[in-house]
């Protein structure tokens, strides 16, 4: 902290003074116009193109469904234990054979609780058809 007075400035100067406009003193000649730098002027930010109308496409009375789309799904849901899941199996079993037109597409299996009298837990089955 020995350079304190290494600042350039002397006594007499007042660091907190304002240095003086061009109208105070004759001396200081500053212009306060923009810099040119060589450019064509202000640039101007180009308009965004306009939306082009997207013409409404007809509706179709007939619309063909994929034969791998999901369209519906059953849920399947018993305790975990051993005579439960034997009687899900049943169940989903007596499902499918009275519905011969149902392909399936895809299953999920998951345990969870579920609320009855008294929660327990559950394994979930969604069948996607």
């Amino acid at each position: 902290m020995d350079n304190i007075e290494s600042s350039g400035l002397s006594g007499k100067e007042n660091p907190d003074k304002y240095a003086p406009s061009s109208s105070d003193s004759g001396q200081m000649k500053v212009s306060h116009a923009p810099l040119n730098l060589g450019g064509s002027g202000t640039p101007v930010m180009p308009r965004p193109p306009a939306p082009k109308p997207v013409a409404a496409k007809p509706m179709d009375s007939h619309v063909p469904v994929a034969a791998a789309r999901v369209t519906c799904v059953k849920t399947f849901f018993t305790k975990l234990h051993a005579g439960a899941i034997e009687f899900l199996d049943e169940q989903i079993n007596k499902w499918l054979q009275e519905n011969p037109g149902v392909r399936i597409k895809m299953t999920n299996t998951t345990t969870g609780e579920i609320q009855g009298k008294k929660t327990e837990p559950n394994i979930i089955i969604h069948v996607w058809y």
